[in-house]
């Protein structure tokens, strides 16, 4: 029974997904915000990185427009001095969701998603749980890049709240 209790929460947010009412969590405050310039810099490290391993090509994390300005910009987009996205994990959540589904790239979206992803939750202090373990630790991180990569647009606001479920303690 105790291994059962361990994922009750995952459990439940499978249930809300069937029953299409997954609760969109009232989340963190957003304590800091991403800017582009910071972005190219964590995407520059992330190639470097995948350079010495050889697991990139020369096309890599080009930018195919200003797509991922434009990304960032949104996340903290506001209508009447009001937040459109008001916690850190729904930021969190939509940046993963949009480069990954928005293409700023020529190759590497879903790669590049996740890096951004990962450095917004550990920027704004959400990314370990109070015992120290990652909200989301690699194979879950795979599986959402996956996840994302291949749903449908319409169910991006379910996916959305499953994302900033699975960051909830």
């Amino acid at each position: 029974m105790s291994l059962i209790r361990q994922y009750t929460k995952s459990i439940d947010l499978l249930e809300q997904y069937d029953k299409k009412r997954v609760k969109r969590i009232r989340g963190s405050k957003t304590s800091y915000v991403v800017t582009y310039d910071e972005a190219k810099i964590v995407i520059s490290e992330l190639k470097k990185n995948l350079q010495d391993s050889k697991a990139q090509t020369g096309m890599f994390a080009v930018e195919t427009s200003d797509r991922l300005k434009g990304i960032i910009g949104n996340l903290n987009q506001t209508f009447g001095s009001v937040e459109l996205y008001k916690s850190a994990e729904e930021k969190a959540a939509n940046l993963l969701y949009m480069v990954i589904k928005d293409h700023p790239f020529v190759d590497g979206n879903k790669r590049t998603g996740s890096i951004l992803f990962i450095h917004f939750l550990d920027r704004n202090n959400i990314l370990y749980r109070t015992n120290g373990e990652r909200k989301i630790n690699d194979n879950a991180l795979v599986a959402l890049a996956l996840l994302v990569a291949i749903s449908n647009p319409i169910e991006k606001d379910i996916l959305i709240k499953v994302i900033m479920g699975l960051l909830s303690d």
